[in-house]
């Protein structure tokens, strides 16, 4: 792997989270909120179905960044802010460009987005380059 410079975009990471992801995160993540499984509730609540667990989508952030750095042990540090809800069957986009790299560590700036809104933004990583 190259190693990473200022200015540098990342490449994106576009996934597609399938119908069943919110159940089968729930049973990993012991999160059973209903706004997670229950469509019917969901909706009754004001959403507009089942949402992604926010800790789902904070991964695959994480994941791209690993997949940039060279695996999961060059991720130092991550820090996101939620800012929309993520829906099953949607393409996820995160998006990702080196702001700086000093002394071993590259920090990168990153936002995730599903259909043209952000769900995460401000969003930054600390890669170890070396």
């Amino acid at each position: 792997m190259a190693p990473l410079r200022e200015g540098e975009r990342i490449p994106e990471l576009k996934v597609t989270p399938d119908r069943y992801v919110t159940y089968r995160y729930a049973g990993a993540s012991g999160d059973f909120n209903p706004i997670h499984i229950d469509e019917e509730f969901a909706k009754q609540v004001g959403l507009p179905g089942r949402i992604l667990h926010g800790l789902y989508t904070m991964a695959q952030v994480a994941r791209a960044q690993t997949e940039a750095g060279g695996g999961p042990e060059a991720l130092r540090r991550l820090a996101v802010q939620f800012c929309g809800m993520g829906l099953p069957e949607q393409e996820i986009t995160v998006s990702s460009v080196v702001r700086e790299v000093r002394d071993g560590v590259a920090v990168v700036d990153t936002v995730a987005e599903q259909g043209g809104k952000q769900i995460i933004r401000n969003a930054e990583a600390e890669l170890a380059t070396d």
